[in-house]
């Protein structure tokens, strides 16, 4: 029995999602694993990473055409799990490239725009970002103040966004803003004048992983830029629900690593006389990590089976990004306390995942937003407004 995987979920994949499987985690275990701590120490992503996930075709791997590999939701899901286990930021990375820029444009964007910008970022030698976030606008994104005016054939675009992450280097931006005709989307060069982007560097969460703070002034973009099939709040959301699905499937990934070093850990740690593997109050903690963990991959699995089918909805997104965050945190804290002292040093990934699930928590929609989507689910009330 692998003890990593209690009721073999994995059996489940088929021939190509085991091998993109492999690929994936000999790949982050080889190249990522050793960098990571350093990393997340030095507060810094590398961008020459994406010319390597671009090399394995896992960027933008769930879209079809255009470089994308059409892979299935297990195939993306198992290589967002591969790389959370390694570290929260480099799932991120591959969320906000694939799903919310690249999807953006492939989903609404018109062939000419696809041509020109989703080859290149399937390959990785073009980034891309997602404003959507501002300041005094993050649960409620229907409230956000960044605006578009039309000036001849041009967009002139004024406004802030908070929290995007990849925003200082990328090479396009996925921007929302409100128009006389609602929100709309936008793809703004990083490189037009008035697009000014700053890291956040004061983080202690996320840490490999680049998050900027951005600011629009009299930005001026072509007619072109403006992405032509969405039309109000519904492009944007779709696009979260894409990063959702890989951000409950990620986390899957973080729980392991910490499980598996607390299981570890406790073999080889002798207290009175014997490994404290062998204290009851132990394997009750690593006996609850195991249900927790399991019980994460089994949502992950289901939803894909549903993705697949093209039956899964927003709600069941919230189900499975609210329990899988819940579950990962339990299973790093418990990991912690098993580590003892040792476990919040970076000798071992635990307090450096428990920093980032923590986040992860709220990213792309807080523990209360998903609660109200199924509570909206189920009672067939919304209690937003």
């Amino acid at each position: 029995m692998d003890t990593h995987d209690f009721l073999a979920l994995d059996d489940q994949l088929d021939d190509a999602e085991r091998s993109i499987r492999d690929a994936v985690r000999s790949y982050a275990t080889a190249q990522l694993l050793p960098q990571v701590d350093g990393w997340y120490q030095r507060g810094e992503l590398p961008r020459e990473i994406a010319k390597e996930l671009g090399g394995l075709g896992v960027l933008g791997m769930q879209l079809d055409g255009y470089g994308c590999a059409n892979a299935s939701p297990a195939a993306y899901g198992v290589v967002c799990r591969e790389l959370e286990a390694v570290d929260s930021g480099l799932r991120s990375f591959l969320s906000v490239q694939s799903c919310l820029a690249m999807y953006a444009i492939h989903r609404w964007g018109d062939e000419e725009q696809r041509r020109e910008w989703l080859p290149a970022m399937a390959a990785g030698d073009a980034l891309g970002c997602f404003g959507l976030t501002e300041p005094d606008s993050g649960s409620d994104p229907s409230s956000i103040r960044t605006v578009a005016r039309r000036d001849g054939d041009d967009w002139v675009i004024d406004g802030a966004k908070a929290w995007m992450s990849n925003g200082t280097i990328a090479d396009v931006a996925v921007v929302w803003a409100g128009t006389p005709q609602g929100l709309r989307g936008f793809l703004v060069p990083t490189s037009a004048p008035g697009y000014r982007a700053t890291e956040i560097t004061d983080k202690l969460s996320l840490r490999a992983s680049v998050s900027t703070n951005l600011t629009l002034e009299n930005v001026r973009v072509p007619s072109s830029a403006l992405l032509p099939l969405a039309r109000g709040l519904g492009a944007p959301l779709s696009c979260l629900d894409e990063a959702r699905f890989g951000i409950l499937w990620g986390m899957v990934g973080a729980a392991r690593t910490c499980y598996a070093a607390a299981l570890d850990h406790a073999g080889r740690r002798h207290q009175f006389g014997r490994p404290i593997a062998g204290f009851q109050l132990v394997q009750r903690k690593l006996a609850a990590m195991v249900v927790e963990l399991t019980h994460a991959g089994l949502t992950a699995w289901r939803l894909s089976q549903l993705k697949s089918a093209r039956r899964l909805t927003s709600a069941q997104i919230s189900f499975g990004k609210l329990a899988n965050a819940r579950s990962a945190v339990e299973v790093a804290r418990c990991a912690r306390t098993i580590l003892g002292a040792n476990g919040i040093t970076l000798a071992h990934p635990v307090a450096r995942h428990l920093a980032n699930l923590d986040a992860v928590l709220t990213v792309e929609g807080t523990e209360e937003v998903h609660q109200l989507v199924i509570g909206r689910a189920v009672t067939g009330i919304s209690a937003f407004r």
